[in-house]
């Protein structure tokens, strides 16, 4: 696995210079710095960051697909994907090269939100424990949904098709199944509540550690890690 790190570099120094990256983080910002006044810098409101951390959660279904559409379709497309298959490097390590890359662009994206913390702090007083959890919350939910997003950019060269299909999966996991589950009933609804992934986060949000949630977020991170590098295999073969 030695050439991960010289891969996750090589991603990051991509996204780094990817003016769709600055886009969406200034738009990921933006939405939850608007979050951040209206429902949390309120006078007389309970101190909490709860709302904006669920707003975020939101957001990211939108952002993340559009952080990671270029990631292996731009490959594709601009046919550098060859000289990465005729490299010595595997599939196994290309995808978690990409994946490590985003992940890190993610978490720095985070650490910006971190001012909105701090002014709560100090104004109003907040359990530091709780804040942890919930952006313990954040990395697991930006893991799996960049490894959604990942599989998506897998399956075209075109990056505006990978951005949809990434959201029209994480859509159909958060939203989607989270109404179902609400509206649901008996084993159905056991089974929905257990792929929801808003519910799951929320324990999080609400300052739960659930080792259930932490299992579905690596489970599910994994599984579409695993769904990216097979696609890769049979672009190999073709």
């Amino acid at each position: 696995m030695r050439n991960v790190v010289p891969l996750t570099q090589r991603e990051l120094a991509a996204t780094f210079f990817s003016p769709v990256a600055y886009i969406v983080a200034a738009v990921f910002l933006i939405t939850s710095g608007y979050f951040f006044l209206a429902d949390t810098l309120v006078s007389g409101h309970e101190a909490t960051l709860r709302p904006m951390i669920d707003g975020m959660a939101r957001i990211l279904v939108f952002a993340i697909p559009l952080l990671t559409m270029r990631a292996l379709a731009d490959e594709f497309s601009t046919g550098t994907i060859e000289t990465l298959m005729t490299a010595p490097v595997t599939d196994v390590e290309v995808v978690l090269g990409k994946f490590f890359g985003q992940f890190i662009f993610y978490a720095a994206l985070l650490v910006t939100t971190v001012l909105h913390v701090a002014i709560v702090w100090h104004y109003g007083g907040i359990e530091p424990g709780v804040v942890m959890l919930a952006y313990v919350g954040l990395l697991l939910l930006g893991a799996m949904f960049i490894a959604v997003g990942l599989f998506a950019s897998s399956l075209t060269r075109y990056q505006l098709l990978a951005a949809l299909g990434g959201i029209a999966i994480l859509s159909l996991l958060t939203f989607v199944v989270d109404q179902l589950a609400r509206w649901g009933g008996g084993n159905w609804r056991l089974v929905l509540g257990y792929v929801n992934v808003i519910g799951h986060f929320e324990d999080f949000s609400k300052g739960f550690l659930d080792s259930r949630s932490i299992v579905f977020f690596l489970t599910g991170t994994i599984l579409f890690l695993f769904l990216a590098v097979k696609v890769l295999e049979s672009r190999r073969w073709r």
